[in-house]
């Protein structure tokens, strides 16, 4: 199953590299090639993340934590679609439109 990426997500990840690279670049580097390596095992095991639980029972819409963040995602017919990444303690039940929407 292929993934892809939407733009917010692309933003998501150069952005956590980017703060983690103020302190050490290298560890930004470590840090983000073992996310991508988490979100890669989802071409085959895409339902190995949980439900969100701000996505009022939609299956579809799932979630992996990696190291305090969230990787939101879309299962879909011939792909996975990753849709953004935000921090652990982020709650978005109060937003009006969600991420996935």
């Amino acid at each position: 199953m292929a993934i892809k990426w939407s733009r917010r997500a692309r933003i998501d990840i150069l952005d956590l590299k980017d703060y983690i690279g103020k302190d050490s670049p290298m560890n930004a580097r470590r840090f983000t090639e073992r996310m991508i390596s988490v979100i890669e095992n989802l071409e085959t095991f895409p339902t190995m993340g949980r439900p969100v639980p701000e996505a009022d029972g939609r299956d579809d819409v799932r979630e992996l934590i990696y190291q305090g963040y969230r990787i939101i995602y879309q299962t879909r017919a011939n792909d996975l679609f990753i849709v953004t990444i935000i921090h652990g303690s982020r709650n978005l039940q109060g937003q009006r439109k969600k991420p996935w929407e």
